[in-house]
Parts: C-alpha cells; structure tokens; sequence
C-alpha cells in the first residue's frame, strides 16, 4: 500500500510514471555502498533489532539466512525510468482473461467475500480486483526472499530509514509468529502475499480471518489477505454503499478547468453542468471530482472520496481506476466506451523533469522538479494551456512537451 505500504506494483502491478517510488524525488544514479560493508551492517541492525525488543532468537534465526541481492538494488535505481500509458496499462490490468478469472474468483469465494463485506463495508468486487491486480488471483505472489530484500534496501542509503523500519516489523511478524521466515517471500521491493502488504501495513491491518490463531496472507488459502485488504481500505476511510466512481461524458464547452483532483463538488452541481454517467447515474455525495487522465480525447470519470481511499494503496491514477474498472466489470459492467488516444506516447521520467522546469520557466511554476505529474504540475499545466489557449486539460504528451520547447 503505497504511502503506508510501498511499492505494491513491483510483483504484478503497472509500472507507471507515478509509481512505485513515494520519496517524490528522482532516483540517486550513484552506486550503493561496496557489498563488502553488508555485513558490518548487518551485525549493526542485529544491535538495533534486540534493542526494539526483538527476540534475540528470532534476530539470530531470521538474519541467519539474509543474502545482499544486487539486483533490487539495480531494479529500484531503475524504476522512474519505466513509463506506460493509461490505455496500455489497462489493456493489461482489465483483459478478458482477469476478467474471466476474477468473476471466478468472486464465485468460488463468494461466502468469504460476502462476509467480509458486511464487516468491513468494502464491495466484494473492489477487494476482487486488488487481488486481481497484485498476484492475479494468487498465482503469482514473488518468490523473493523478503527479509533479504528488505535487508538490501535498508542497507543502501537511498531510502535506507523506510526500510530499516520494514525490516524490524517483517521480524515482529515472525516473532508473533504468523509466519516462518522460509515462507516469509514475495516482490523484490519486500510486498508480501496475495494482497501484497508490506510489514508495517500488515502488523496495523493484518486479519486472522480463518480463526487459526496466524494472520495468514502468504500460504494458498487467500481468506486472511482478502479480509486485510478490506480492512486495511475501511481503517483508511472507505465509505460504504459509495462507489469508487464511474465513466462520464462532458458536455460541449465544458470548461476543463475544473477537471482534477482539487475540484469537488455535489453530485447536483455536475448535473447542472451536463455532466452524465455513460451507464446509470451519477454517484451521489457532495464531493464527486472529474477526471481526465488521457486528456479531452480520451474517457473522463467522474470520482468519490473513495477513488482517495483506494490511492492510499497506490497513488497512481491508472491503478485505481484499473481498480475501479476491472471491479465494475467483474460485477457485470461493460467496458469503458470512449476511445483514448492511442498514437500518443508517454513521456520519459527525463522528458517529465524537462517539461516541469519549462513550465516554471514559462512562469508556471510547479514546485517540484520530480518527474511525478501530481496535483501541483496538473494546474500548473492547466494554468498554462488556458493561458496559451489550449484546452487545459492537464494532459501530458509529446506535443505537450514540444509546445514548450518552442516557447
């Protein structure tokens, strides 16, 4: 859960300009400490560990196998470069297949989600589709040691404090004695599970669903992640009966300025405007937003406080509404109708820094200079497409980039 559980979109997930990185800072492209020093560290943490209260015996035991992996090194030093378009990302997130395979899912588990539902208030299809999207179902939950992994990421400055962290609640997890340190795998980024917790996520959240004494999210039977996940969503604020948001068409002339996360308004107030659901009504509450994630050419959603919940478990758009839309359509719902703008490509995370220090150059300052097109570079953005006469829709492309170029 990204913010409080990080880099779920390591094992399955898109890997999306936004994500997984939460540090709002470019990657370092210097080279982590010589491996050589991995041990004095590792003797240093063992010190740390027994002073938080660990016990001695579970340090010895679960250090006793750590190994430094280059690899995820290598892989979190390369994450920003990685870029997809929400179109594409969707193509994969909501195929037929995970479709198919998530109604069968909610079928063969329908009693444990219903169950789940009337306890939490999360819908069964939305914990579906998490599922879904962070180890298809179970089948694919990482094979990577996740003391090793977290081990490697907390030696390494980059971000070494968060995952120092991680490491010591990964050890109460085994001295609680919910799991083996064997069985204690999953991404390279140390998510775990069929839910993909990571460790300071699961000791707030974790759920002993079965009754069996351990809070279970690893192992084949899926019940105690499935029950996390929803508690995890309702302790972050899910409000039950609303729905995450839904397809809109904008009328003529709407004024796109008013698009993006800061803009919320009572559902009656969009209505006034002309804004209508593609399917069924609008979602009723006094704070609905509109977004446009491919720009004014591709679809528009109009979004609940809810959309704000499930971005607590990855702040990339895409996801969520990946999220949002594989669960509407494992309930039945028809895929999303309008096009996108498929000869568009995404910007590099260099392009990205490129077209925020021109916007700040063109008096548009965003503020950062971090690759992420968060809140503050969409009005930027917005700011300058109205005052160059441009749709300000916040969309990000190549042409976008080039217009700034040209001054």
């Amino acid at each position: 859960m990204i913010r409080s559980l990080l880099l779920l979109l390591a094992l399955t997930g898109p890997v999306l300009a936004q994500a997984p990185d939460t540090s709002a800072r470019p990657a370092p492209r210097g080279t982590p400490p010589p491996v050589s020093d991995f041990a004095s560290w590792l003797d240093g943490f063992r010190a740390r560990a027994e002073a938080q209260g660990i016990r001695p015996a579970t340090v010895d035991s679960a250090l006793a196998d750590i190994r430094f992996l280059p690899d995820v090194i290598r892989r979190d030093r390369s994450q920003n470069e990685f870029t997809k378009t929400l179109w594409a990302y969707l193509d994969t997130a909501v195929s037929d297949l995970r479709v198919t395979n998530g109604r069968r899912a909610l079928a063969r588990h329908a009693k444990t989600l219903s169950a789940i539902e009337a306890r939490h208030g999360v819908p069964a299809e939305i914990v579906v589709a998490i599922w879904g999207l962070e180890s298809s179902y179970g089948a694919v939950r990482g094979g990577t040691s996740t003391l090793s992994a977290l081990a490697t990421l907390a030696f390494d400055p980059r971000r070494a404090e968060f995952f120092e962290q991680q490491l010591l609640d990964a050890l109460r997890i085994l001295d609680a004695g919910d799991t083996s340190a064997a069985r204690l795998r999953g991404s390279w980024a140390g998510a775990m599970g069929h839910t993909q917790f990571m460790p300071t996520s699961f000791l707030a959240h974790a759920q002993d669903w079965t009754g069996d004494g351990r809070r279970d999210i690893w192992g084949d039977d899926p019940r105690d992640a499935l029950a996390s996940t929803a508690a995890y969503l309702a302790a972050n604020g899910w409000i039950a009966g609303l729905p995450w948001g839904t397809e809109v068409t904008l009328p003529d002339g709407f004024d796109y300025r008013l698009t993006g996360e800061r803009v919320t308004r009572p559902t009656a107030d969009w209505q006034t405007l002309g804004v209508r659901a593609t399917t069924g009504s609008l979602p009723g509450t006094d704070a609905l937003s509109i977004r446009v994630p491919a720009g004014h050419e591709g679809a528009a959603f109009a979004t609940t406080a809810n959309f704000r919940v499930l971005e607590t478990y990855n702040t990339a758009d895409a996801y969520v509404i990946a999220v949002g839309h594989l669960a509407d359509r494992i309930a039945g719902g028809p895929p999303i109708r309008a096009g996108f703008p498929r000869q568009d490509r995404a910007l590099t995370f260099e392009e990205r820094v490129e077209m925020q220090r021109l916007l700040a150059d063109r008096g548009f300052d965003p503020e950062k200079f971090d690759g992420l097109v968060g809140p503050l570079t969409l009005d930027a953005i917005q700011r300058w497409q109205a005052a160059t006469g441009l749709v300000p829709d916040g969309y990000v492309d190549p042409d976008l980039l080039a217009r700034l170029r040209d001054g």
